[in-house]
């Protein structure tokens, strides 16, 4: 037998309705449903006004897939755009209805998979193609990723820089959904939102060594809010090198590296002295400076003072914005291994500076310990994400309860600027 799909009249005109057609019991060259040839399920097709005459859907409305005969069934709708973004949705029980629960694109081409079955089991298919039209709203929410593409440590957080501030948690979701970090080995991450305009996005752990990390944004022609939509995004490769970590012990006087798991250098070190004292926790390098002039003044040492100093200071790898560097401080190399004698810098010998500094790279980690000084501002002074344990980073993603809106006005009021 074949089927003969029955002729509905479809009215509604706000939803697109894919009416499905029901027909009579399919058989294959065995008689057995599911070895028959899947029958059109559906030459009814309201799309916002009649089908073929040019108009485009709104993406402002839902997507909806329902089966009109009350002895058919929907079993899967797949929708996707141009792009290879896809639509989520959800089907109903009895499989009567799909409706789709994330937004569709603006000015965007879709395309719509669906199968059906019949009351004998036979299966129906039904591919359907629109377009939706352009956005009415004027407002374009863009997002810069960062760091460029190159090669980082372990320790290098993805940031997300938004155009406009999004302070609303559901319209946090519909950004975070789609923004991507696809690691290879794939690892579990998640973004957390830093402020209304920042995100960051870290692993669990540290990145694996020579991971690569792809970076895009499916925002683009999305609704957000009220006259809001997601604009462009140029995506970013990352390639993660070796697993360097540095540890500073500030009461031993030592810092170890290591370099995938095995200790390659063991160097004495000089760090922050009591009133000056070197912050304690994990900090990831945020760049490598040949040489800085570094003043008391600029954390507030009043110039004459007994601790004024001004200073020319070389290979510096710098671990925060407000000034906290490991360089060489040749004039402490007899307080080296033995006490504390800077101003919350991790100083070492000129030579021993050059190797850490020709060594280590832009995103790989140095933790301090044992240290009497505060713990690393998580955020605004650099990259101190890795000092948050994993369930109150998960806490900051918009896609969970609890979502934490960045570090406090105490927190960023810590800040020191540049000290040696």
């Amino acid at each position: 037998m074949s089927h003969a799909p029955r002729t509905r009249t479809v009215v509604s005109c706000t939803l697109l309705v894919i009416a499905l057609g029901a027909g009579l019991t399919a058989c294959g060259s065995d008689g057995h449903p599911l070895s028959a040839e899947p029958y059109d399920a559906a030459d009814q097709i309201a799309f916002n006004g009649p089908t073929g005459d040019g108009k485009k859907a709104d993406p402002d409305k839902p997507l909806e897939v329902t089966a009109e005969d009350d002895d058919g069934r929907i079993t899967d709708v797949t929708a996707m755009d141009a792009t290879g973004r896809y639509v989520t949705g959800e089907l109903s029980a009895d499989g009567s209805r799909w409706h789709s629960t994330s937004p569709l694109a603006a000015d965007a081409h879709y395309t719509v998979r669906v199968s059906t079955e019949d009351e004998d089991g036979a299966p129906g298919r039904k591919v359907l193609d629109f377009d939706t039209s352009r956005p009415t709203g004027k407002k374009r929410l863009t997002v810069t990723f960062g760091p460029r593409t190159g090669t980082y440590g372990v320790g290098q957080p993805v940031t997300a820089e938004l155009s406009l501030p999004v302070r609303d948690k559901a319209q946090r979701a519909i950004v975070e959904r789609a923004l991507r970090v696809d690691s290879t080995p794939a690892v579990a991450g998640t973004w957390y939102w830093v402020s209304d305009k920042e995100l960051h996005y870290r692993p669990r752990e540290y990145w694996p060594a020579h991971a690569t990390l792809q970076v895009r944004s499916d925002l683009e022609g999305v609704k957000i809010g009220d006259r809001l939509w997601g604009g462009r995004a140029k995506p970013v490769k990352l390639t993660i090198g070796d697993r360097i970590i540095a540890v500073t012990d500030a009461s031993s006087h030592a810092m170890t590296v290591y370099r995938n798991g095995e200790v390659i250098n063991e160097l004495p070190v000089t760090t922050g002295k009591p009133g000056f004292e070197t912050r304690n926790g994990v900090k990831v390098v945020l760049g490598k400076e040949y040489f800085v002039r570094m003043r008391g003044t600029s954390i507030g040492i009043a110039e004459g003072s007994s601790e004024s100093y001004d200073l020319p200071v070389y290979y510096a790898t710098r671990l925060t914005w407000s000034g906290e560097y490991v360089h060489a401080a040749p004039w402490s190399v007899g307080s080296q291994g033995y006490e504390n004698v800077s101003h919350g810098c991790t100083g070492l010998s000129t030579s021993n500076a050059e190797w850490f500094f020709d060594t280590v790279h832009e995103g790989d980690v140095v933790k301090v310990v044992n240290s009497e000084g505060d713990t690393m501002e998580t955020f605004g002074n650099g990259f101190g994400d890795w000092n948050l344990n994993w369930k109150k980073w998960r806490g900051g993603s918009a896609l969970a309860s609890g979502t934490q809106d960045g570090p406090s006005p105490a927190e960023r009021a810590r800040l020191r600027p540049e000290s040696v």
